[in-house]
Parts: C-alpha cells; sequence; structure tokens
C-alpha cells in the first residue's frame, strides 16, 4: 500500500514529494532513468510485468509531473483492471515537450474517456511544477470530484491507498505531521544542506510501525493492518521475521505471468525523493531496496539522483 506526501511548506522549495511503492518484489521494475526516443523528455521508472510499461510516478524536462497511488481494492481482477493505470501516468508524461494542453484540459479528456474506467482504483496527483495540481481518481468520475492542491505555500497533502481526505489511515496522517517536522527542522538548521533533507524525508519513508506476523497467521491478514505503517517491512519472504507461506507457482509454466507477480514476497520496493526549487531546479531521488529476484539491495547501491533545470 504505497504512500505519496506533497508539500509546498518549504520556503526554499516550491514543491517537495516522497512516496514510497509497496509492491509484490517479484513484480520487475527498471531503476529511474531518462526513456528513450521519442518520449526522452520523460524521467521515470517502468513498470516492466505489463504490456503498457507504464509508471507510477515520473516527471518531464518541461515540467510535468505524476505520481499515482492504488485503491484498495477487494480481488485481485479489480485491482488488475483491463489495462494498466499505469498507462494513465504514461498518458500525461509522454505529452510531446510542445504540447499545450493544460491539466485541466488532460483531467478533462480523461474523465471524458473510457481509459480511466478500464483500469483498477486509482488516484492520480498531476500537472505543472509551480502551477497548482489535480488530483483525480476512477472513484469519482466528474468534473467536480476534481480536487487542487498545490495553490499556495504551507499545504501537506498525504495520499494513500484511499479517497484523498480519508483520515482513518495513520500512515497519512503521521507522513503529513513527519513531513511538516522534516520541513520545519532543516528551515531552522541554516548549514544543513539539500543531502541533509533528503536523507530526513528517507527516515520518514523508512518508519515501519508494522507488527510481526504472529505464528500461523496468514499474508492476507496484514491487509488492514498496512494502513498503519509508511514502510511495509518484507512480508512472506522464507526465512524473515514476518514469513508466510508463499504458494509457489512456476513462472516458465505460467500461463498468466502477471499472476505469478502478484504473489509471494511483498514490501516496500522503491523510495522517491523529488525536490523542486523555487528557480525551477528539479532534484529528482529514487531508492530501490530490492532486485526482481527480491534480493535486498543494500542501502545505496540502488540509489540514482538527477538533477535539471525545468525547460521553459
Amino acid at each position: 500500500m504505497c504512500i505519496a506526501v506533497i508539500s509546498t511548506a518549504h520556503p526554499a522549495y516550491s514543491l517537495i514529494i516522497i512516496n514510497n511503492r509497496d509492491e509484490f518484489l517479484r513484480r520487475p521494475t527498471t531503476p529511474v532513468d531518462w526513456w528513450p526516443e521519442p518520449s526522452s523528455h520523460v524521467l521515470a521508472s517502468r513498470d516492466m510485468a505489463r504490456a503498457e510499461r507504464g509508471t507510477w510516478m515520473g516527471v518531464t524536462k518541461q515540467g510535468r509531473i505524476a505520481i499515482l497511488t492504488n485503491w484498495h481494492e477487494q480481488t485481485n481482477h479489480q485491482a488488475v483492471g483491463a489495462c494498466s493505470r499505469g498507462a494513465i501516468v504514461n498518458s500525461f508524461l509522454t505529452m510531446p515537450p510542445e504540447s499545450t494542453k493544460s491539466t485541466s484540459q488532460f483531467v478533462d479528456e480523461m474523465i471524458a474517456t473510457s481509459m480511466a474506467k478500464n483500469v483498477g482504483g486509482f488516484s492520480l496527483v498531476c500537472g505543472k511544477v509551480n502551477e497548482p495540481l489535480a488530483i483525480l481518481s476512477n472513484r469519482a468520475l466528474n468534473v467536480d470530484g476534481i480536487t487542487w492542491i498545490a495553490q499556495q505555500k504551507g499545504e501537506t497533502i498525504g495520499l494513500s491507498n484511499t479517497i484523498l481526505g480519508d483520515r482513518s489511515w495513520p500512515k497519512i496522517i503521521k507522513g503529513e505531521q513527519l513531513v511538516n517536522d522534516a520541513i520545519r527542522a532543516h528551515v531552522e538548521t541554516e548549514e544543513e544542506e539539500e543531502e541533509d533533507l533528503i536523507h530526513q524525508l528517507l527516515d520518514i519513508l523508512n518508519l515501519d510501525t508494522l507488527p510481526k506476523l504472529k505464528e500461523g497467521e496468514s499474508q492476507e491478514s496484514y491487509i488492514k493492518l498496512l494502513r498503519n505503517s509508511i514502510f511495509v517491512p518484507l512480508i512472506g519472504g522464507q526465512g524473515h521475521d514476518r514469513n508466510t507461506h508463499d504458494k509457489t507457482v512456476d513462472k516458465n509454466q505460467q500461463v498468466d505471468q502477471l499472476a505469478y507477480y502478484l504473489q509471494g514476497p511483498y514490501g516496500t520496493q522503491k523510495q522517491t525523493v523529488v525536490l523542486v526549487s523555487t528557480s525551477g531546479r528539479i532534484r529528482y531521488f529514487e531508492r530501490t531496496l530490492f532486485d526482481d529476484d527480491t534480493k535486498p539491495i543494500p542501502i545505496g547501491e540502488g540509489d540514482r539522483s538527477f538533477e535539471f533545470m525545468v525547460e521553459q
């Protein structure tokens, strides 16, 4: 169960976004990088489990930014959908650099088409840095269901696998509080560098308040508990404290390969921090915690960092 916290509360940064991507660790993804032509203006990771090669978070050289969180559904069929939710993020980020389409126009078109209706539940934050960001959900497909955030300084908003504004999820409330605390501490300590802020934000993404499984409990018993913890530790891996029974499937004999990816070890797989300076400079930091074979990556070895100025 992913989490994103979006803030405009730092005086030196017009926008700060932090994100944990929680996923089945078998699901293959690429590290963040600039995409090949014709989308070389897009900086993002990619989900390689589905044909769309979609992403859940990314930014462009022109300052378009998008992040998606999926909804907690009752069944895998509802969660997966006919096509990938990542394709919706792609459709926003891969617009030609010269496109003059506004965020409002994109959102209106998304509501008018069937694309958002043929995927599992989601909330999408999208827009241009230094402009208001829209939050679109296919659980509220009408113009009145669009919420605009980052419209003024001092906002900090958490979003997870539920409707925006759902205050029953402790991880959302805690995430907002800790981001505000980190920003306040960074501002008060004038000597601190940008790296210090990134490390403070990573500490938030690493906050694990999930209890260990009791003997005999199944992985499914954790589902309702995941809303409590910002960080999701490894669940379902053999030899670990939170071990559960892993339904063994031979990948080579699996007819539906996606079904193979949607089982087994689960946890926080990637962590991202995005800082947008008031000058238009973007710092994009991603940390990968597990490889596609579900093996832990030593802290630091899965880090990638990019820095660039938004093209006008």
